[in-house]
């Protein structure tokens, strides 16, 4: 559902939903955890040109970090930004784990179909996202490695990933300020990592509303000289392609 108030857009997705937008510049995105042990995987492009997109190793590299919070940026391969973490209560989002396949359902979960559950099957990440692809005129070689909000994944000193349980609690938030037009695809589906043997998937609030500018002392500009390199090629490329410059 779909609510409309003083120009903010808030939709619920739904445990194992869904959804996909083009978003334009100059937005914040807030997504908030309705319960505990939220997790959403979130695919990010640029919406004009949709081989452009979220590249998990440039964005991680030039930030010294192997997780996302306040202050970080996601990059493309172009050395731009589709969007920053504006704001966030959860400290940490995990960025290499990847999605959940079919495969990693059935077997973690036990087999389940539409045919025979109805809406009540457990849904994939990857199921989720090609359909939410496919419905933006992207295939399945459009899916790339995915942040997963909400979640917490570290690796210890002999390289094994360790999923931390009870991470997120319910009211929890995440506040994503788009620098371009982006196309978000997203899929509320459990982390692939989850080491709890019930399927579990939580509901999510997306709001939707303007962005103030991007001042001087933004912290997301600031956090590295290679975010402020960023924003300026995101700055330029802006410019250039929406009519800035007369």
């Amino acid at each position: 559902m779909i609510n409309t108030v003083s120009s903010i857009i808030t939709k619920t997705i739904p445990a194992g939903g869904k959804w996909s937008a083009r978003i334009q510049k100059g937005k914040e995105i807030t997504f908030t955890a309705l319960e505990d042990g939220a997790n959403v995987s979130l695919l990010l492009y640029n919406a004009d040109d949709t081989a452009e997109r979220y590249n998990m190793p440039d964005t991680l590299k030039a930030q010294y970090t192997a997780f996302l919070t306040k202050g970080n940026v996601l990059m493309t391969d172009h050395g731009r930004v589709l969007a920053s973490l504006v704001e966030d209560t959860v400290g940490w989002h995990d960025t290499i784990s990847g999605y959940s396949t079919r495969k990693m359902i059935d077997e973690k979960y036990g087999k389940t179909t539409y045919q025979e559950h109805r809406n009540e099957w457990y849904r994939s990440g990857e199921e989720n996202l090609m359909v939410e692809l496919f419905r933006n005129g992207l295939t399945t070689s459009d899916l790339s490695p995915v942040i997963n909000l909400f979640s917490k994944v570290f690796c210890d000193v002999e390289g094994n990933m360790n999923f931390v349980e009870g991470h997120t609690k319910k009211g929890e938030s995440v506040t994503l300020r788009t620098e371009m037009d982006v196309l978000l695809v997203l899929s509320n589906t459990p982390n692939p990592l989850d080491t709890r043997h019930t399927y579990l998937s939580t509901p999510i609030e997306v709001k939707i509303k303007g962005a103030e500018p991007v001042r001087e002392n933004d912290i997301c500009l600031n956090h590295r000289d290679e975010n402020r390199r960023a924003f300026e090629n995101t700055w330029e490329y802006v410019m250039l392609t929406k009519g800035g410059i007369q």
